[in-house]
């Protein structure tokens, strides 16, 4: 029966000589916690601001529904209450809908430059990274085929 051969120390020998760094890794790592750390602080700009705005119009409501509830003279004079109130939340529902297109237009214009900006830093990093591994490749191979033509 044929024994097969144990290809262990081969691939053992082989690992040694290709060294991965594990740094390329760690720096990627550290991009991107830095990315959601900025992805992070805009939206919660964003919510803040949102808040605020929500905040903003339900104070505006409310003031204006006290005129709704005061009591009037005349019959009339409630529908006209209704009517002003009406048209004053329509005009206040425009004024805060165009602050959160404001805030929505602010998140996407970070977002994006967050965006460009890191595609930038990868391609520049990877190039690094591509380089460093070439080198390192053609050195091991150099020192590889020098040691098996030694053998």
């Amino acid at each position: 029966m044929a024994k097969t051969p144990d290809l262990t120390k081969t691939f053992q020998d082989i690992l040694s000589n290709f060294p991965i760094d594990t740094s390329s890794v760690q720096e990627a790592l550290k991009s991107q916690a830095a990315l959601s750390e900025k992805l992070a602080r805009v939206a919660l700009t964003a919510a803040e601001r949102s808040t605020e705005i929500s905040a903003q119009w339900a104070k505006d409501t409310i003031a204006r529904m006290g005129e709704l509830a005061s009591s009037k003279e005349e019959p009339s004079d409630y529908a006209k209450a209704v009517t002003d109130f009406a048209s004053a939340s329509t005009e206040v529902a425009a004024e805060h809908m165009a602050a959160y297109a404001e805030v929505a237009k602010k998140v996407q214009m970070d977002t994006v430059d967050l965006m460009l900006t890191a595609g930038k830093d990868i391609a520049s990093d990877a190039q690094k990274v591509a380089e460093k591994a070439t080198r390192e490749t053609q050195a091991a191979v150099k020192k590889a085929t020098a040691a098996a033509t030694v053998k």
